[in-house]
């Protein structure tokens, strides 16, 4: 099964976030792996489901 590509609105609009506010995370690390792609920062579907994923996991330890 191929990764779809999801560009920063659709991700902000997944993550419950503006796009400002993605791109903020992007700049400080702490966004899902994403790549710039003829100009567009985009990322794998997979990318970011394990990236809300991993923040649950995070929860349950703490």
């Amino acid at each position: 099964m191929e990764d779809k590509l999801l560009f920063v609105d659709e991700v902000a609009a997944r993550l419950r976030r503006s796009p400002a506010q993605l791109r903020w995370m992007i700049a400080q690390g702490t966004a899902p792996k994403h790549a710039k792609i003829a100009g567009r920062i985009v990322f794998k579907e997979s990318e970011v489901e394990a990236f809300i994923e991993s923040a649950f996991e995070e929860a349950a330890r703490a």
